[in-house]
């Protein structure tokens, strides 16, 4: 039979070499990027400006998850987007070839070996067990089984301080209107066995050390999705200020990134309270906001830190009572501009609100260092000249600090300047031209800025000194969810 490929409208999927086994692929047509671990043969692959993952599977395997995939994205879940499925492959002979599924490949993302290649430090492995709990739980609320939880099955992408986890490998999954609490105890289980085996793997690698507990770090990933679970799902009965208790429930969940749709409430017996519990919750109520305001469609964690910096611009903004205005305002003259004036050639590097959010960083560190408030011209330009540089296309710096990065920086007197003078070339700091005319040189010494700056990353402590303290001394109980 003919080659059949059944999914997108795309007849130049035709062109690619389908006759011959994925593994011999020829080198033009397969793109160097990391790939984690997977019984199946996988390649990525360029196809016109795009690159595709590709993997071979049996016919009634591919098709399943095709299937899955696609009703994981229609319900908004985290997951690659499934492009195609390629059956009836035959080589020159005549002999048949497995059938493959076709998904895109998700832009600045990794599988967590390349993560721990460039050496995590212990509180980004919590990050990452941290994400994949919120992607589990967010699979669980859709009703979806997931079967074979690991980091394997799992791609990680930056967010802001944080990371997302996306589903990558459906294949042992299964849809059902809700799960029982028996289907979710028993995939968290697996999971734990899982991640619990993949840690002891890297530890017989040396790509973890030998002081952390896979047991230990594994069993964070439970701990997280009942912390999560029961604040997304527990019931509570209210006796009193009904109203004021159903909103501060609403805003709690809000806070964790979630909408409430629906609540389900039902008077006790006596008719003296009230049972409340959310009924339908949907994640991505920061993104959904910023994308609202500005059009910027940006992960959960990226969308509160650029919301939060939006806020303290409006604050200062003739505009601050129109929040459509100000944001307007704000986009124009100051996320955009500072994303034009990286160079072209490194802008790859890193999704722009991650670089944004990195910047905003960088910015604090330095007014920290020289005592008062720096433009963001210039922190734009120094981080631009000392930090992303040293980043790799689509991978981050993992294990270091915005502090211990700029903790070699000379002050910021001697980089740049306070003031502008008339020797010195306007645009010698680089790349700050993205916001139109140069100031002109200061005929006085401006006034002393007093004002501290009110810019503060997602930890108000450096983290490396965080770095020196216990991990783990009250973690659980003051922190996330």
């Amino acid at each position: 039979m003919p080659l059949r490929i059944t999914g997108a409208a795309d007849a130049a999927l035709m062109d690619l070499p389908w006759n011959i086994p994925l593994s011999a692929w020829p080198e033009e047509r397969i793109a160097a990027l990391p790939r984690g671990l997977s019984r199946h043969v996988v390649r990525f692959v360029r196809h016109g400006d795009a690159v595709l993952a590709v993997k071979e599977t049996n016919p009634q395997i591919a098709h399943r998850e095709f299937t899955m995939l696609r009703e994981l994205e229609r319900m908004g879940a985290p997951c690659v987007h499934p492009v195609a499925v390629v059956t009836e492959r035959r080589d020159a002979s005549g002999e048949e070839l497995s059938a493959a599924l076709v998904t895109e490949h998700l832009a600045f993302s990794l599988p967590y070996r390349a993560l721990f290649s460039q050496g995590l430090r212990k509180a980004t492995l919590k990050r990452l067990i941290d994400a994949l709990a919120v992607l589990l739980v967010r699979l669980h609320l859709d009703g979806f089984y997931w079967g074979d939880v690991s980091l394997s099955n799992a791609l990680f992408r930056r967010d802001a301080a944080e990371f997302s986890a996306y589903l990558v490998d459906a294949e042992t999954g299964d849809m059902h209107p809700a799960l029982t609490q028996g289907q979710r105890e028993y995939d968290l289980e697996l999971a734990v066995t899982n991640i619990t085996g993949e840690l002891l793997d890297l530890q017989a690698s040396e790509d973890l050390d030998e002081d952390e507990d896979p047991f230990e770090i594994a069993e964070r990933l439970s701990q997280r999705y009942e912390m999560l679970w029961t604040a997304l799902t527990k019931r509570e009965t209210i006796t009193e200020n009904i109203p004021l208790h159903v909103a501060e429930r609403v805003r709690a969940l809000n806070a964790l990134g979630f909408d409430v749709d629906e609540i389900d409430m039902q008077q006790t017996a006596d008719g003296a309270a009230l049972t409340i519990k959310p009924k339908v919750v949907d994640a991505g109520h920061h993104s959904r906001r910023l994308l609202r305001l500005t059009g910027l469609d940006v992960q959960e964690n990226q969308a509160r830190r650029l919301l939060n910096d939006l806020d303290e611009f409006r604050s200062f903004s003739a505009l601050r009572d129109d929040e459509s205005f100000a944001a307007h305002q704000w986009l124009t003259e100051m996320f955009e501009p500072t994303i034009r004036a990286v160079p072209r050639n490194l802008r790859g590097k890193l999704e722009p609100a991650q670089i944004y959010h990195e910047i905003l960083d960088h910015r604090w560190y330095l007014a920290q260092a020289a005592k008062h408030d720096v433009p963001m011209t210039v922190a734009t330009a120094s981080y631009v000249k000392n930090v992303l540089p040293s980043k790799d296309d689509e991978r981050a710096v993992l294990g270091r600090s915005i502090a211990e990065m700029t903790a070699e920086l000379p002050a910021l007197t001697a980089e740049v300047g306070t003031v502008w003078t008339e020797t010195r070339d306007a645009h010698a700091i680089d790349n700050t031209y993205g916001w139109g005319a140069v100031p002109a040189p200061e005929s006085e010494e401006p006034a002393t800025v007093r004002r501290e700056t009110t810019r503060k990353p997602v930890t108000s402590v450096p983290r490396a000194r965080l770095a020196n303290a216990d991990d783990d001394a009250g973690e659980l109980d003051g922190e996330g969810f």
